[in-house]
């Protein structure tokens, strides 16, 4: 009924202990749950993009990139950055990242950080809510709606 994902460091190829992320089979199980009280629509949409990879076939974890930059006052930190999934399938690989609106510059920097962060040659894409047909950004990131994802089996491998 549950499945419990352990987030991946991409950068140090090891698994974290904690903090792990659950997803439910069943979303409407889910929200009988939680008394239905907790009726987040990006969360539900992140819960159905990993149902439906697993019924794909992919094995999918979460991942994370470390990233150094300045702070205020010029010094060099460490931070983390989520990757909402990496799927795999036999010797493909993606980074797919779950965000429901990307509305704004703002937005979509935050939500396309950790993508321009992996510095591999496997797939990076970005599912939201808000986009229409898919589109390949001047990054090589791969934009699909919701619907083109759900709908198109194929969809990862415009």
């Amino acid at each position: 009924m549950i499945y419990k994902r352990e987030k991946y460091l991409n950068k140090l190829i090891k698994y974290f202990e904690y903090p792990s992320k659950y997803y439910c089979t069943d979303v409407g199980l889910r929200n009988v749950r939680l008394g239905l009280r907790q009726q987040e629509e990006t969360h539900i949409m992140e819960n159905i993009i990993y149902n439906e990879l697993i019924s794909r076939g992919y094995a999918v974890d979460i991942g994370n990139v470390a990233i150094v930059e300045r702070n205020k006052e010029g010094k060099r930190t460490q931070k983390n950055l989520e990757v909402d999934f990496i799927a795999r399938k036999g010797s493909k690989k993606y980074y797919i990242q779950s965000a429901l609106s990307m509305d704004d510059k703002e937005k979509e920097k935050a939500e396309i950080r950790a993508l321009l962060a992996i510095d591999d040659s496997f797939k990076k894409i970005v599912v939201s809510k808000s986009y229409g047909k898919s589109w390949t950004d001047e990054n090589g990131i791969l934009r699909l709606g919701i619907y083109d994802f759900l709908l198109d089996e194929s969809s990862l491998d415009r």
